[in-house]
């Protein structure tokens, strides 16, 4: 669900882009977790907590460890400088492409024999 917009063009806060890139690695965490810790389940046994608890601790566990990193990614990637943002721009420009024209050497006009 996108980040609503308040008044004018002014985009998502920091804190906001960090509350999303949180959410998003959490629900990735989350999925991961439950892969995991189901697949280790499966191999090595439930253990002494039980499935449920050692299944919440492998999903938990990830989704905190996804959710943390994520969130700074976003933060840090969306976050420029101006300086940033138009060397970037200058970068992702077209190349300038030189007409082969101005590399020819003039040819020089000899007269025509008959």
């Amino acid at each position: 669900m996108p980040v609503p917009v308040g008044g004018g063009m002014a985009g998502p806060s920091t804190f906001d882009k960090l509350k999303m890139g949180a959410m998003m690695g959490g629900s990735v965490g989350l999925i991961i977790g439950f892969i995991f810790g189901a697949t280790n389940i499966i191999r090595f046994g439930p253990g002494p907590n039980g499935m449920l608890r050692t299944l919440g601790q492998y999903m938990i566990g990830s989704a905190t460890t996804f959710g943390f990193f994520m969130s700074i990614g976003t933060t840090i990637r969306t976050d420029s400088s101006p300086i940033a943002a138009e060397a970037f721009a200058r970068a992702s420009r077209l190349p300038m492409i030189i007409p082969a024209e101005r590399f020819r050497r003039p040819q020089i006009k000899t007269e025509e024999r008959a």
